[in-house]
C-alpha cells in the first residue's frame, strides 16, 4: 500500500486540529508543516515532517536529529526537508548531512529540465525526495519514477487535490511511494486515506464441473470493451447467479477471420452479475464507460481495470449449467458462437461451444447474497 501524508500549510486554520486528529485516526503516515512547534503534540506513531518555507534555513539545525529535539520547546522532527534549487544546494546537502546523523530529504518543485535532472537525482541518493510539478502534465513524474525505480530512497509526489492524487498513485502503473495531499478538511482525509487502502484482494477460484448445456436462441449479449490490456489468462467472473460466477477469457488469444481484441471479454447476456470492486456486483447492463470491474486473473490475482464501452447486440444464445466442488449450482448464459471462450483450469482456453458435460471450468464461488450488489445474509433462492 501507498503512505500517505498530510500539508498542513494548505489547510485552513481553522480546520488545522480536525485535520491532524481526522489523520491520526486512519493512522496515514506523516505530517508535514513549516513550523516545527505544530508538530510536537503529534504522537511517535506518525513521521513529524519539517518544510521550511522558501527562503528558511537550507537544512536541519546543525547535529539535531530527532532524538535530540524531540524535547525541546521548539517542538520535534523526524525529518527536515531541504529545498533544492540546483544541483549546488544537493551538493551543500551532502556535506551538511555527513556525520550528523540525521537523514537527508529533499523538497523540489519542478519548473524546467534542470529541475527534473535535480529531482532524479535526488530521488535516486536521498532517503525521502518530495517533488511539486508546476505543469499539469505527469511526463516529468513518470521520468522521476523511472529514474528512481529500484533505488532504496522514497519518492513523494505533491497533489493539489483529490483527482491529482488518485492519477499520481497509478501513473507507470505503480506510481509514487507517497503521496503529500494539503485537505481542506477532514472528510478530504478520510477520502485520501481511503484512496490510498483501495486495493484488490486475490480471489479464490475453484474448479466447475459443466453439467448441460443448453441453446436457448436469440437473446441480448453484452461485450465487455475495458481502457486495459488483458493478460492471456485474464478476464472477468460472470454469472447469472450472484453466488457463481465462471470465469471469462478475453479476446487476447488469436482468432480465424478476425484481429485479436485484448482488451475487450465477450462476457454474457445483459441480465448476468460480474464482479466488481469493494465485494460488489454490477449487472452487465448496468456498465457504462467509465465502470470499475474487476479484471481476474487464472491464479485469483485482481486489478482494477476501467470500462471504455458497453457493446450490446442481439445473438443466439446458450446457457453453461455448472457445479462447484461443494455442490454450488452455477449458471452463465454467452453467446452461442465458437469465439466466445471461458478459462479451465491451469489457464486452459475453452470455446463455449464446445463444451460438454464433465468438463471443468474455472469459477468462483460466494457464500453470501446480494441485495444492489452488496453482499447480505438473507434467504435467497437463484435457479
Amino acid at each position: 500500500m501507498k503512505f500517505g501524508w498530510i500539508d498542513l500549510r494548505g489547510v485552513p486554520s481553522g480546520q488545522r486540529d480536525a485535520v491532524i486528529e481526522a489523520a491520526l485516526h486512519v493512522k496515514l503516515e506523516g505530517v508535514v508543516a513549516e513550523d516545527e512547534a505544530q508538530l510536537a503534540t503529534l504522537p511517535p506513531t506518525v513521521r513529524r515532517v519539517v518544510l521550511p518555507p522558501a527562503g528558511g534555513p537550507p537544512a536541519a539545525p546543525a547535529g539535531s536529529t530527532p532524538e535530540s529535539t524531540a524535547q525541546t520547546e521548539k517542538g520535534a522532527h523526524d525529518l527536515w526537508l531541504t529545498r533544492l534549487e540546483s544541483s549546488d544546494d544537493l551538493d551543500r546537502l551532502r556535506l551538511t548531512s555527513a556525520g550528523t546523523g540525521h537523514e537527508p530529504a529533499s523538497f523540489v518543485e519542478v519548473v524546467d529540465d534542470p529541475t527534473l535532472k535535480l529531482a532524479c537525482a535526488s530521488a535516486i541518493e536521498l532517503s525521502h525526495t518530495v517533488v511539486q510539478f508546476r505543469d499539469p502534465t505527469k511526463i516529468p513524474l513518470e521520468i522521476v519514477i523511472a529514474a528512481a525505480d529500484k533505488t532504496p530512497g522514497q519518492l513523494v509526489c505533491w497533489a493539489g487535490d483529490l483527482e491529482e492524487a488518485g492519477i499520481i498513485l497509478d501513473v507507470l502503473e505503480k506510481g509514487s511511494e507517497g503521496v503529500l495531499f494539503a485537505p481542506q478538511d477532514a472528510n478530504e482525509v478520510f477520502a485520501f486515506a481511503e484512496l490510498l487502502r483501495t486495493q484488490t484482494p486475490k480471489l479464490e477460484l475453484t474448479t466447475l464441473t459443466v453439467e448441460s448445456i443448453e441453446h436457448n436462441g436469440l437473446g441480448d449479449r453484452v461485450c465487455v470493451d475495458t481502457a486495459s490490456h488483458f493478460a492471456k489468462d485474464e478476464g472477468i467472473l460472470v454469472g447469472s447467479y450472484a453466488h457463481g460466477f465462471v470465469l471469462c477469457v478475453s479476446e487476447t488469444h488469436p482468432l480465424p477471420y478476425m484481429p485479436t481484441r485484448p482488451f475487450r471479454v465477450n462476457a454474457g447476456a445483459l441480465h448476468s452479475y460480474t464482479v466488481g470492486l469493494d465485494n460488489r456486483t454490477n449487472y452487465l447492463s448496468e456498465l457504462k464507460a467509465g465502470s470499475p470491474i474487476l479484471a481476474v486473473g487464472a491464479d485469483g490475482r485482481t486489478r482494477r481495470v476501467v470500462v471504455g464501452r458497453i457493446k450490446l447486440e442481439s445473438r443466439p444464445m446458450l446457457t453453461i449449467r455448472a457445479v462447484a466442488e461443494d455442490g454450488t449450482e452455477v449458471s452463465l448464459t454467452v453467446q452461442d458462437d465458437w469465439h466466445v471462450r471461458v478459462l479451465g483450469p491451469g489457464a486452459t482456453v475453452l470455446n463455449v461451444t464446445e463444451l460438454k458435460a464433465g468438463d471443468q471450468l474455472l469459477g468462483h464461488v460466494s457464500t453470501e447474497k446480494r441485495h444492489v450488489g452488496w453482499p447480505v445474509k438473507e434467504y435467497c433462492v437463484e435457479k
